[in-house]
């Protein structure tokens, strides 16, 4: 099996491209979107997967990445659909909807794909409930927790009239290289620190506008 082909583009059509890959031009089928990706002269990396016809010569299909090729293979195994069916699956939904479309048993979404009906859709989601599963993702970070002292001048900050806004910027501002201020959780100081920034920015924007 011919898992990935690497080479120079020789030619790009509307459904397939030519790539040189040791001195032989290969055909490979691929999506309208990732057909537009290649360019002619340039080196290409794609995925493949090669379909085996009865009495027909095989075919070779290209992918932009690894999950594309699984949907694809996946897809082959569901009763009466072929590789340009499932070609056309992947250029419609793309893999991601694919799998959110399996796991919802949203049948609905792979009738947007011509050739595929109500019950040809109603039997892709159940022929392949147990085999596409959505990709687990790695979970994000949860934000750091704010400085006790940092939410205390921030609420004394909105209290004197600054918006949250103003006032978490004229932090981040005032204490810019005062690392040891900032560490130090003293509140008071810090306010005063903070109130005076503010006030010297305030009053430079006001000779901005005069024109002084």
């Amino acid at each position: 099996m011919i898992a990935s082909i690497t080479g120079e583009v020789e030619h790009v059509g509307l459904t397939t491209a030519v790539v040189s890959v040791g001195g032989f031009g290969v055909q490979v089928h691929a999506t309208a979107e990732t057909l537009a990706g290649l360019r002619v002269g340039h080196q290409v990396r794609l995925d493949t997967a090669w379909v085996a016809r009865k009495d027909e010569s095989p075919l070779l299909f290209g992918f932009r990445a690894p999950a594309e090729r699984e949907v694809f293979e996946t897809m082959l195994g569901v009763s009466g659909v072929g590789p340009r069916t499932a070609l056309a699956v992947l250029a419609v939904l793309g893999p991601d909807d694919v799998h959110r479309a399996i796991a919802e048993g949203d049948a609905k979404a792979f009738t947007r794909v011509p050739g595929i009906g109500p019950k040809g859709a109603r039997r892709i989601v159940l022929e392949l409930a147990d085999k596409l599963v959505v990709p687990e993702r790695p979970a994000e970070p949860a934000p750091a927790p704010m400085e006790p002292w940092r939410a205390q001048v921030l609420e004394a900050l909105v209290g004197l009239g600054w918006s949250e806004k103003d006032a978490a910027r004229g932090v981040a501002d005032a204490l810019d290289g005062r690392e040891e201020l900032a560490a130090s959780g003293d509140v008071p100081l810090i306010l005063r620190t903070v109130l005076g920034w503010l006030g010297a920015a305030k009053a430079g924007t006001r000779t901005a506008d005069r024109g002084v």
